[in-house]
């Protein structure tokens, strides 16, 4: 499998950042992850859009653009001919060793674009729904990188091998007046008295108001459009813990799930004698709900249907 390194296709194993680049030594970088279908990529520009975004606000760099980038992650699926994949773009600030050659105080960011098979799920998580639990910790509105989706994700990947211990397939954040943020990898979305209501994200916030500690999904757009289209209504706002475990309906999004349902919320329990155990709450009957499962459908309509008719040009 060959990858697209700094605007060349390598070999994988032929490809080499240096042990200086920023992104190895402080994580400093962002990064996209994207499906592909009929060999090509879901809403590539926004995804790039938000990334350059991302790296301007952060003062990594002001000298990616959108068009580009999407151009070059095409490019890969299509050298490697891929129909279906995963595909990354990754970011960093560059080699800091470079910095000392540097005139202007830049160095050149190292961009890399990696292109997968499609991560394979169980039928049931799709038809019978997955359980989470919640995140150790809260997420934090307080940093700068509030919102982004930058490469510090070892909290997240920790919350995520918690959740796995207790049997959970994604742990949900809370923000600090706990009220509900995202999942470690996904947005989360609730659907109550036929309303779908989500948490608000970076962008959501009203003028200086403080930002929320949650990525703007691409997804996350995408299944707000196809509700509106469905004529279900929409609401952007706070919720609570106590909205998840009453709802009628929940599910994740992210670029690979697309849509996945939430049957119930695992808790960590101690008895009077000490034992510890594991409690499930159901979110209503446990079942996948009529709504998740048409909002489903309908995104992997809109995913075929763009990828099909909308080529980079």
């Amino acid at each position: 499998m060959d990858v697209w390194l700094n605007g060349e296709v390598v070999p994988e194993s032929e490809a080499h950042i240096s042990v200086f680049d920023s992104g190895l030594q402080h994580a400093v970088g962002v990064f996209e992850t994207m499906t592909a279908r009929n060999a090509r990529i879901f809403r590539v520009e926004q995804h790039m859009e938000r990334l350059v975004d991302s790296a301007k606000t952060l003062l990594m760099s002001n000298r990616l653009q959108a068009r580009p980038l999407a151009e070059a992650a095409e490019r890969l699926l299509a050298h490697n001919a891929m129909a279906e994949a995963r595909v990354r773009l990754t970011v960093t600030g560059g080699n800091l060793n470079m910095l000392q050659a540097s005139e202007d105080g830049h160095v050149d960011p190292t961009v890399l674009v990696v292109a997968q098979p499609p991560t394979p799920y169980p039928p049931a998580f799709f038809s019978q729904g997955v359980e989470v639990s919640l995140a150790p910790g809260r997420a934090n509105p307080w940093t700068p990188m509030a919102g982004h989706k930058t490469l510090d994700y070892w909290n997240r990947i920790h919350a995520l091998q918690l959740a796995g211990l207790m049997g959970a397939s994604e742990a949900i954040w809370l923000d600090p007046s706990a009220n509900l943020a995202s999942g470690c990898v996904s947005n989360i979305f609730i659907v109550r008295d036929g309303v779908l209501q989500t948490p608000l994200a970076r962008g959501d916030e009203e003028e200086g108001a403080e930002t929320p500690a949650v990525l703007p999904g691409i997804t996350r757009a995408a299944v707000m459009e196809c509700a509106q289209e469905a004529g279900m209504p929409v609401e952007i706002m706070n919720l609570e813990p106590k909205d998840l475990l009453s709802a009628d309906e929940a599910f994740l999004t992210n670029s690979s799930w697309q849509i996945l349902p939430v049957r119930g919320i695992r808790f960590r329990t101690r008895s009077e004698e000490g034992e510890e155990g594991m409690e499930t709450r159901q979110i209503a009957d446990g079942s996948v709900g009529t709504a998740t499962s048409r909002l489903r459908r309908s995104l992997l309509e809109l995913i075929e249907r763009e990828t099909r008719d909308d080529p980079i040009s």
